[in-house]
């Protein structure tokens, strides 16, 4: 299924699932409903920052709207079968390296950064604790956590709770890989 198929059917799913209309959506994640409609029907490649936006509004974390809602759980998944994304805005490429289990509160996530690229989340409150790690494997990064700036480097890593805005930013001239790791109270997100 091609990538932004596959985020339409999640995005719709999770709405639905959750009861929401496309307003009660809109309201509670600061998106027009124009925007989840088109996201909805394959018809927007969406920024990270909205569908982040999306994510949190649908009470879950980013990576589970790359999920395949049709793949069952395994212990296991092939990098050829790994979920890849990239942001039509900042141009980072993110891969989900989690195997599809809705019941783990552990996620992990690839991301090659562009040299220059910069993405800000926007989004903070959240329904559960969430828990990130930064695990810088290539280049160097900053990383804004609310108002406090990170540099970091090769072998660095970051942790913080995911609970107000942060910003990615590669300054530098080559790209940065990293690793993304959350945990959550939760197992639904």
């Amino acid at each position: 299924m091609d990538i932004n198929a596959r985020i339409a059917a999640r995005v719709s799913f999770l709405r639905q699932e959750r009861g929401l209309s496309l307003d009660a959506l809109a309201t509670k994640c600061n998106v027009s409903r124009s925007m989840i409609s088109l996201i909805e029907r394959g018809q927007s490649n969406a920024t990270a920052v909205v569908l982040e936006k999306l994510a949190t509004g649908l009470g879950v974390l980013l990576p589970a709207l790359f999920e395949d809602p049709q793949q069952q759980p395994t212990p296991l998944i092939r990098h050829a079968d790994q979920p890849a994304w990239r942001d039509p805005q900042s141009g980072y490429l993110r891969r989900n390296i989690s195997p599809p289990d809705p019941q783990s509160p552990l996620r992990i996530v690839e991301v090659l950064f562009p040299a220059g690229a910069k993405v800000n989340y926007e989004t903070a409150a959240r329904d559960a604790l969430v828990h990130q790690q930064v695990w810088v494997l290539e280049g160097k990064m900053d990383v804004i956590v609310g108002a406090t700036h990170y540099s970091i480097e090769p072998g660095d890593c970051l942790a913080f709770q995911l609970n107000s805005p942060t910003a990615f930013h590669n300054p530098h001239r080559k790209p940065a890989r990293y690793a993304v790791i959350t945990s959550t109270d939760i197992a639904r997100l």
